[in-house]
């Protein structure tokens, strides 16, 4: 059933995949800022109406809003009320704007409903960001590998009209976030395995480096090559409190990971941490490349870039972010129904399947991308005999302090083969909220030397 409705939602996409990779014509850049948003996406609504047209600059925030106030509180929408609900009494009334995960899950978790808003396209990024947009993109290139990301002027979005899916999917991994976040209290839950009433309960500290995202124009030589670097360090449980990682990873190669455990009191690379192998402490739960629904490297798939849909996706979605909410992923299978908002909105659908000689637990992978942010909303997972397998879904919301729009926050993977869930990036019912930074000097750890096997061998042993 499932590999059917995904077969008639490829087929209602009305678009091909692009074969070669080339670079976008004049006349096509010339639509940047005309027919099509500054990156890429279509200016105009849908024929109803039920889609807008884009507003313009990322929307600001009601009242005196800082860092660190509670964001739903400012938010121009948060008097809306939900238009409809979707749940498994009326999902097929819908089907055509779901994805196949989501499908299922309104069909075999009990309970699980989706509240549909007003869609609002007021999601775009600050003007360096734009200008480097137009200007990159005509130079802007894949590898001769196939995968990675060979030139490109940054922070931008490298390739606004991509021709292929790999482009697409560089422009999720180099969205705009400014120089780094910090998570400094989060949470990850699992769900009890099937027999059990024990599930996991997980606190954590991350910290993500992104040294071309300053303000100006970066080129990726200026930085080495450096896509990110990234600390993760557990608080909770007893068992795993003090283990600490930090990873680099590149643009054109593979990743280096170090950790540190505690008991032996060493450091140790991790050649190996990064695809599907398990993420410590999750019970073979969440794949390394799950994380904010794709992370690491994409040289093991072939992507496809299949066209667009109208989907409803999570949007505007500022309680995922709420330290206020209590702790989601803890009492039942699935973030609660009314944190979650829906608007419909234009994706790009992306599949990857892995290439032949590589391996991966799950060979073959659907991606659905905001078109105004090209965030990654939602994805699914199929497995070796192509059988639904996860579901993993995110939200768009306004990062004020940045003047863009981020998925960075609470996210949610559901095992459909065992009924377990898992949530990540998890702030609710937390001491602090996710904090952005727009420059290097904003905090010392802003450096790529911090995300060495020597930095986490001082930081962790003192």
């Amino acid at each position: 059933m499932i590999k059917k409705l995904l077969s008639l939602m490829i087929a209602s996409i009305g678009a091909s995949a692009a074969i070669s990779i080339a670079a976008p014509t004049t006349s096509e850049i010339e639509k940047l800022g005309k027919s099509l948003t500054p990156v890429g996406a279509e200016m105009v609504g849908n024929k109803d109406g039920s889609i807008p047209a884009w507003a313009g600059a990322t929307n600001k925030p009601t009242g005196q809003w800082t860092p660190g106030k509670n964001r739903p509180e400012f938010s121009a929408f948060k008097t809306e009320k939900a238009l409809f609900t979707i749940d498994a009494s009326n999902v097929d009334r819908y089907a055509d704007k779901l994805s196949p995960g989501q499908i299922a899950m309104l069909k075999q978790v009990k309970g699980f409903k989706m509240n549909v808003y007003p869609s609002h396209r007021q999601c775009s990024y600050p003007d360096f960001v734009l200008n480097n947009t137009r200007a990159g993109a005509p130079k802007a290139a894949i590898g001769d590998d196939g995968w990675s990301l060979k030139e490109a002027a940054l922070p931008s979005v490298p390739f606004p009209i991509p021709k292929s899916g790999i482009e697409a999917m560089w422009n999720y991994l180099m969205r705009y976030q400014g120089v780094g976040y910090s998570i400094e209290h989060g949470i990850s839950t699992v769900s009890p395995a099937p027999g059990s009433t024990n599930g996991i309960f997980t606190a954590w500290a991350s910290f993500a480096y992104f040294p071309w995202g300053k303000k100006g124009t970066t080129f990726p030589a200026d930085v080495k090559n450096i896509q990110q670097g990234y600390y993760y360090g557990y608080r909770e449980p007893a068992a795993l409190a003090g283990q600490a990682l930090v990873q680099t990873y590149f643009l054109n190669k593979d990743a280096e990971s170090f950790y540190y455990f505690t008991g032996q009191r060493r450091v140790r690379r991790l050649p190996n941490y990064s695809y599907d192998t398990p993420v410590i402490g999750f019970e073979n739960q969440l794949p390394n490349d799950a994380l904010s629904l794709f992370y690491g490297n994409p040289d093991r798939f072939d992507w496809k870039l299949l066209g667009k849909k109208e989907m409803y996706i999570g949007y505007n979605n500022l309680d995922i972010v709420n330290p206020q909410v209590k702790a989601q992923g803890l009492d039942q299978p699935f973030i609660d129904n009314e944190i979650r908002r829906y608007e419909l909105h234009r994706v790009w659908v992306v599949e990857a399947t892995v290439k032949s000689g590589a391996r991966h637990s799950s060979p073959k992978k659907t991606f659905y991308l905001d078109e105004d942010t090209w965030l990654v909303v939602s994805s699914e997972d199929y497995d070796i005999q192509g059988k639904l397998w996860r579901q993993k879904e995110a939200a768009v919301y306004p990062a004020w302090e940045i003047g863009a729009c981020t998925n960075t926050g609470l996210y949610y993977l559901h095992d459909f083969s065992n009924g377990r869930y898992v949530t990540d990036n998890n702030v609710t019912g937390g001491k602090s909220q996710i904090r952005f930074f727009l420059n290097s000097d904003d905090d010392k750890r802003l450096t790529t030397e911090f995300f060495t096997a020597e930095s986490l061998r001082t930081i962790s042993e003192r």
